[in-house]
């Protein structure tokens, strides 16, 4: 199989001729986020959540990956996306209201978001932090162009 070090983030009408009958690798220069919480929290994204959010920083063209975290008795705002998510429970215990459903989760649990619900997220603990790993498909829909988010600015 071949491989190419990626040029380009996206196709255009003129690239067609690049569609290959068998895969092709389009290696990126980078492959590594280290330290990702040690690069700290996306301030603008995490001041909208309410919470700490650290964006792993890979050039991925489908998913995203982000670390979030609750602080003790932290409620999230209520808030709706195109994408989905599962959520992965890294630490901590807490609770995810979606839609018209509460789901209670603790670490080891996975929770999925589906498209366009409303949701939010809340500690159930008033001394421990809770953390997770959020996996969305974000970028694709964001390449697609039909990527949005609903932001209410209170919690459910």
């Amino acid at each position: 199989m071949e491989t190419q070090v990626a040029k380009q983030e996206k196709f255009q009408s003129a690239d067609f001729h690049q569609t290959y009958a068998r895969p092709v690798c389009r290696m990126p220069e980078k492959l590594l986020h280290a330290n990702v919480e040690g690069a700290g929290t996306h301030q603008g994204f995490s001041a909208e959540r309410k919470h700490p959010v650290f964006f792993v920083d890979l050039p991925t063209a489908a998913i995203s990956v982000t670390i979030g975290g609750l602080l003790p008795g932290q409620v999230t705002n209520k808030h709706r996306h195109t994408y989905e998510t599962v959520i992965y429970v890294i630490e901590g215990a807490g609770y995810t209201n979606i839609e018209d459903r509460r789901v209670e989760w603790k670490a080891g649990d996975a929770i999925y978001i589906p498209v366009w619900a409303w949701h939010n997220h809340g500690n159930l603990s008033d001394t421990q932090p809770a953390r997770y790993i959020a996996c969305e498909n974000a970028p694709m829909l964001q390449n697609l162009g039909v990527a949005l988010r609903e932001e209410t600015g209170r919690d459910l």
